[in-house]
């Protein structure tokens, strides 16, 4: 075999490429002699933690991926897919981008909505919603404005330009999140039964051809560099950071659906993390076949492009296709209707083995089992501690805690938090009603709900995940993600079919963040398996923590995303969360608690960052969903919003903005009144009834045993509390949707 080039491997340069010492022994082992860098950097790409999991496999393995509708489960595809009904199924699948964009927010952005679209079409779904999941550090520093403008600027862009609307999301701000930002991206598809594609490479003999755009050297070694830390030189790694291409990727869109029927695909994988490199090794490796590939045949950008950086790219747009021997042209003659390069680069074999080639020499020659999880990828059992600071939060005593003499001033003051006001500034900036399924922009609901064309159909969409509260206790909190994903779920009429989640933590080699990743992977398991909700997929973001001078490392809050899936068999039967009618009642569905414990009111008002996760039982909650989705099912209600960040004041006034209509209602003198209004205990729901149908509504929550009290009624302009005018309701509307764009445009 020829040299690949003039680099002597060794394990110092193994370790340059982020493997261990051990990790290089274990590849010299499989290779039966030292690897050449062109091996050594497939190697180092492949057992990465963005492409191995290495680390966090054998937690994920024990989440529960079996459910009735379930049609491909976590790892089998590029996406989860699940039965819907009518001869149809949904893909869908949330993805990190976090490093990318924390160093080039635009790229970073774009570029990690244009790759979760692709791992749906490539299935052979068409994208019909997206949704994200954004966290910032302070508001007021230059720098989050700076990473806020561009995120969401490239994420409005990619995704209008592609023609796919976002329809849902959510929108933090915390100071752990000052340099390591986290953008998730979800995806959402629908395809009929039977008219899927799977990403394997059956069929030795069988063309092998990339599509697309043409390779350059932009995100080279982006799966590395994912896989660590940042630093104050992370902005060096610029090349780690893709450049995207929304036209080019709604014309593969559209090719890739038109060529999967002609029947002439035998196997299609989007080129993501690792590139060419990962797209024919996981193909290659789910079939027990390999693949001899010529990368002189590949279209590149540049001229003169190394072996290694040809196998590493990740620029954005192209797919690696399996084609049926002799169905080339029936391949070629639909990507070149839609002015698409389609090269044949290599052929499928039965050795096991991919063998790359350039200059008619073959500078690669590794197996394909070994790369890829399941295979030889190594799998660790990371050590865990419980993180000391979980001793100051068991400490918390609300007693000395004192309830504020003026709770409305107190309220002003809470309602404007970052956190908490109307996130318009940032969602006007993304088109939420092309392709005309949304229905949320005039029936906003808890989830977004999305239309399913010709059918009566409609899904229930939502991602989820207080990160402070599984900062404070990492398996309630993560329960309280799947929970309140659940929620948002039924509160829209819908019922919760599947997830898929984004795990962004720290260091796994940390103890105390990875004690965070083990008992937030133990929360969610036992929330899915209550609600009836498998994991179909997702992904693992460790790494995610900043290196300052002097060797400061600051993890971000732990954040396991939840991206949810729901159903309504009914389109009709959705539930909007706007009060509707003057004179209606308005009650609280679930218990009030005592508590202020990791509310937005605790760190706001009184600066307490460290207390436990709100309450939360997991059997009170699953009572909740019950009976709220029966109030819908049997139109007892009007409005259905949960209480949730901000409490019980957030969730009114809402309520109150969306419908138009003021409140009046009456605290309750059996609890802290700060406690009432602002606390952040879980499983509650205000709903709003006609007062005709109120002891009926009444009589049935008693049959399901659910608690609820009579809070006040829908009347008037104003804001209304014991008593006492809290101002006209269009002075918070004021508040609530232009404090953000105040904060970002200063």
């Amino acid at each position: 075999m020829a040299a690949a080039q003039d680099v002597k491997v060794d394990v110092e340069v193994a370790k340059n490429l982020g493997l261990t010492a051990e990790e290089f022994d274990k590849i010299v082992e499989i290779m039966g002699r030292t690897p050449n860098f062109n091996e050594l950097s497939i190697f180092s790409v492949m057992w990465s933690e963005h492409c191995s999991y290495k680390n966090s496999i054998m937690w994920l393995k024990t989440l529960p991926r079996d459910g009735e509708r379930l049609l491909v489960g976590a790892g089998e595809e590029n996406a989860g897919l699940v039965d819907i009904g009518g001869g149809l199924a949904c893909a869908f699948k949330i993805e990190s981008h976090n490093h990318p964009s924390a160093i080039e927010p635009y790229q970073g952005a774009a570029t990690g909505v244009g790759g979760i679209h692709r791992d749906i079409f490539t299935m052979g779904a068409r994208p019909i919603a997206a949704l994200n999941s954004l966290r910032f550090g302070d508001p007021e520093l230059p720098h989050t404005k700076h990473l806020v403008a561009g995120v969401v600027k490239g994420i409005g862009d990619y995704g209008n330009c592609f023609g796919v609307p976002t329809v849902g999301g959510e929108v933090y701000f915390h100071p752990s999140y000052n340099q390591n930002i986290l953008v998730n991206a979800m995806s959402v598809g629908i395809v009929k039964h039977g008219e899927t594609i799977s990403a394997s490479a059956d069929g030795p003999g069988n063309p092998v051809f990339i599509v697309g755009s043409a390779t350059g050297k932009d995100g080279i070694h982006g799966a590395t560099f994912a896989s660590a830390d940042l630093t104050e030189d992370s902005a060096e790694d610029l090349p780690a950071v893709q450049v995207g291409d929304p036209f080019q990727e709604k014309l593969l869109l559209e090719a890739s659906l038109e060529v999967i029927k002609t029947g002439a695909v035998v196997g299609m994988q989007d080129m993501g993390a690792a590139g060419i490199t990962c797209s024919t090794s996981e193909m290659s490796a789910k079939s027990g076949t390999g693949m001899r590939i010529d990368l002189d045949k590949v279209p590149t950008r540049q001229a003169d492009m190394k072996p290694w950086e040809i196998l590493l790219s990740e620029s954005q747009e192209r797919m690696l296709i399996v084609c049926e021997k002799g169905r080339e042209e029936d391949l070629l003659a639909v990507f070149d209707k839609w002015d698409l390069e389609c090269e044949l680069i290599g052929e499928v074999t039965d050795t096991g083995r991919l063998e790359f080639y350039a200059g008619g020499e073959l500078v690669a020659d590794v197996p394909s089992e070994p790369l890829v999880l399941g295979g030889g990828a190594p799998v660790y059992e990371r050590e865990t501690a419980r993180p000391k600071y979980l001793d100051q939060v068991e400490a918390f005593d609300a007693t000395k805690v004192a309830v504020p003499a003026d709770l409305k001033a107190t309220a002003e003051q809470l309602f404007i938090a970052p956190s908490l006001v109307s996130k318009r500034w940032i969602t006007d900036q993304y088109d939420g009603t092309v392709r005309t399924n949304s229905m949320s922009e005039i029936h906003k609901s808890d989830a977004a709900l999305v239309r399913v064309k010709n059918s009566d159909k409609a899904l229930a969409v939502t991602t989820d995940c207080n990160s402070a509260y599984v900062y404070a206790d990492p398996y309630k909190g993560a329960m309280i993600a799947v929970s309140e994903a659940a929620r948002n779920i039924v509160c829209s009429g819908g019922e919760p079919v599947a997830i898929t989640n984004c795990l962004n933590f720290g260091n796994p080699y940390n103890p105390e963040a990875f004690y965070q990743f083990v008992n937030a992977i133990k929360g969610m398991g036992d929330a899915c398996r209550a609600f009836g909700t498998p994991v179909t997929g997702g992904n693992v973001s460790f790494y995610n923590q900043s290196q300052y001078e002097g060797g400061r490392v600051e993890p971000v809050y732990p954040t396991p995303t939840i991206g949810m899936l729901g159903v309504l068999d009914d389109a009709n039967k959705n539930m909007t969360l706007g009060f509707k009618d003057q004179g209606d009642v308005i009650y609280l569905v679930g218990k009030s608690q005592d508590d202020i414990a990791s509310s937005e009111y605790l760190r706001r008002i009184h600066g307490i960052e460290q207390s436990p996760a709100p309450h939360f039982e997991l059997e009170e909650e699953q009572l909740l969903h019950k009976a709220i989705l029966g109030l819908i099912r049997g139109e007892m209600i009007k409005s259905a919003h949960d209480v949730s960040d901000g409490g019980l004041f957030q969730s009114l006034t809402e309520s109150a903005i969306e419908g138009g209509h003021g409140y009046t209602i009456t605290t309750d003198g059996d609890y802290r009144k700060d406690a009432f209004l602002f606390g952040e205990a879980q499983s509650r729901v205000v709903v709003t009834v006609d007062e005709s149908r109120a002891a009926a509504m009444e009589d049935y929550l008693r049959e399901q045993g659910v608690i609820f009290t009579v809070l006040g009624k829908v009347e008037g302009d104003d804001v209304t509390i014991d008593g006492e005018d809290w101002g006209e309701l269009s002075e918070w509307m004021v508040r609530h949707e232009l404090t953000l764009g105040a904060i970002l445009d200063a």
